[in-house]
């Protein structure tokens, strides 16, 4: 299945049923996937320099579009940190490169986790989720052989939906495995 698939979904069979779903007049009011951030927070960082660019390089291949350090805005003496030291990476999605991550994830990475019984429904109050991931390992794309350090990420999905409700029922339509 290529990525144009899963946005045709969108528009064949996903925005028919939401209309339904929640009586909606126009095809516009329909919420959209509006894009995926992937985040990756690195403690360790501070006292080892390699795991940033570890993270940069295997978000890049996780997600098919070069990834970026985020930097620490102050300082925190407790923890070791400077002000402007890279402490983690992300990265964000849009249009085709986020269809295409969407299908690998639900398809490929989400079925590989051990004793899998699907995810948490827990959305932020506006219609937006965050998916919590401990092993980067469940990525094809990932070379087991190469791993230095288990490192675990965010998978922010941002929507237009108004309501967690609706923003689930879009998300529940787009193939994300939620539990009962």
């Amino acid at each position: 299945m290529n990525t144009a698939s899963l946005k045709n979904e969108y528009a064949e069979r996903i925005v028919p049923a939401l209309t339904k779903q929640f009586g909606y007049t126009t095809r516009m009011q329909v919420p959209v996937l509006e894009k995926i951030v992937i985040n990756e927070g690195l403690g360790k960082a501070v006292d080892d320099k390699k795991i940033i660019e570890t993270a940069i390089n295997e978000l890049t291949a996780i997600s098919g579009q070069k990834a970026v350090a985020t930097i620490s805005k102050k300082d925190i003496s407790n923890f070791k940190l400077r002000k402007k030291l890279p402490i983690g990476a992300r990265v964000t999605l849009r249009r085709e490169k986020m269809y295409e991550f969407l299908e690998r994830l639900v398809r490929v990475a989400l079925p590989r986790i051990r004793d899998f019984k699907g995810i948490e429904s827990k959305f932020d109050g506006m219609g937006n989720y965050t998916l919590g991931i401990q092993e980067q390992i469940i990525f094809p794309e990932i070379n087991i052989d190469s791993i230095t350090h288990i490192l675990g990420m965010n998978i922010t999905f941002v929507t237009s939906a108004k309501t967690d409700e609706e923003g689930y029922a879009l998300l529940k339509e787009f193939g994300l495995p939620f539990k009962k």
